[in-house]
Formats: structure tokens, C-alpha cells, sequence
């Protein structure tokens, strides 16, 4: 494995099916790698697989036939420990929705996740964090009492806390305005290329999109790299 690929994704295919209970191809022989401070779009209609695709390179979807490696490890070969391990110490994830904890401020929700995680953040290490996404002043604030924008800065300072080696963004934008989503990408690749993190995010975005190194559309199971 080449030492600066992060992730290798190889002949992935995974079936589901409909609300009727009827069987489809949702991915067939798919293959991608991302390295090391590289950005990748996944775009594509709604329903095409963009989250299924994310959850399964965060070893939490499972996938029929195929490899994912993370970081030179076949997810397909570690154990439920070992993968919890994988992504508490590598991956950040984030999520549409936030994802965030209710009644509990900005630095709780740090604090918290990262116990989760196993490891333990201090109230200090949870403000820097804060700042690098310029909410040092909101560090005890509930998140309540926080714009939606604001919360989603939350989310990634909280995906990034660890320092992750990849990350994982699932329409970081889709619940923004426009200034506020420009804000979010702007930090996302800030960070992206300072601490060369990799970065796949599945966007309908296609100002974001425009802004990653590779661009794939995922269509009729497949995916196609965009000249």
C-alpha cells in the first residue's frame, strides 16, 4: 500500500433494499483511494448512495463483497474493538444534523465525544479547539442557545479534536445559508491542507465540490471521476 494512502476502497459492492421490500444494486465494483492531505467530493442524486458510501468507510455500514482499507487496515478483518479503536483514534465524521448533544454546552459536547472515544479532553483543550473554529467564546454556552451555523462549527471542532487522519463529511452546508455554508467549507479545507487531512465529503453543493482535488458522481451504482 502506497504510504501516503489513507484510504482504499476496492471492487465495493452492496445490495439493500426498497420500502417494498424489493432487492437493488445500490454500489457494484466500486473503487477509490484518497491519500493524504487529498480532498474528494461524492456527488450525486438523492437516494444514490452518498451516506451508505460514508458509513461504510466509517466501518459503519456494512458491505457485501469488496475492501475499505483505513490507514493500511482491512476493515473487513477487525474486530467490533479494534474498529472502535480505529475510529476514535483516525477518522472524524460529520454529520448533516450536527449531532450534537442537547443541554449541554460547546465544550461539554467536545468533552463528552471525546470520552466516548476513550481518551479524555480537558476543559482548556476543548476551548483551544473551539477557537481554531472561532467559538472560543461560546465554549459554555448550551448549544441550544447557538445559531445553526455556530452549531455546526461545534460539530467540526468536535471531528477534528483527535486531529483525525481523515474526514468524513456527510452535506456539512445542506442546513446552512449560503455565507454561514461558505464559513463551514472554508474552515473544512482550512484545516484540510494545515494539517493535511484527508477529506471525503458527499455534497449537492457544487461550489463544494468544485473546491476538492477529485470530483466523482455516483450513478446507477458506479462511480465516475469528472473530468
Amino acid at each position: 500500500m502506497n504510504q501516503t494512502t489513507i484510504l482504499r476502497i476496492e471492487n465495493l459492492s452492496k445490495s439493500m433494499k426498497d420500502g417494498q421490500g424489493v432487492p437493488f444494486q445500490l454500489y457494484q465494483q466500486v473503487n477509490l483511494s484518497v491519500k493524504k492531505g487529498q480532498s474528494v467530493a461524492l456527488t450525486g442524486p438523492s437516494g444514490s448512495g452518498k451516506s451508505s458510501l460514508l458509513a461504510m468507510i466509517a466501518g459503519l455500514e456494512p458491505f457485501d463483497e469488496g475492501t475499505i482499507e483505513l490507514f493500511g487496515q482491512s476493515l473487513g478483518q477487525l474486530a467490533d474493538e479494534k474498529l472502535c479503536q480505529l475510529r476514535a483514534q483516525h477518522l472524524g465524521f460529520v454529520f448533516q444534523s450536527f449531532m450534537l448533544i442537547p443541554g449541554f454546552s460547546a465544550s461539554d459536547n467536545l468533552q463528552m465525544a471525546s470520552f466516548i472515544q476513550g481518551s479524555s479532553l480537558s476543559f482548556t483543550q476543548s476551548c483551544q479547539a473551539l477557537d481554531e473554529v472561532g467559538l472560543a467564546d461560546k465554549a459554555n454556552i448550551d448549544i441550544a442557545h447557538l445559531s445553526g451555523g455556530e452549531q455546526q462549527r461545534v460539530a467540526l471542532a468536535r471531528a477534528l479534536v483527535n486531529r483525525p487522519q481523515l474526514l468524513l463529511a456527510d452535506e456539512p452546508t445542506g442546513n446552512l445559508d449560503p455565507t454561514t455554508g461558505t464559513r463551514i467549507s472554508d474552515l473544512m479545507f482550512r484545516m484540510n491542507q494545515e494539517h493535511q487531512i484527508g477529506l471525503v465529503l458527499a455534497t449537492h453543493d457544487v461550489t463544494l465540490a468544485q473546491r476538492c482535488d477529485h470530483i466523482y458522481v455516483i450513478e446507477d451504482g458506479a462511480l465516475h471521476e469528472r473530468a
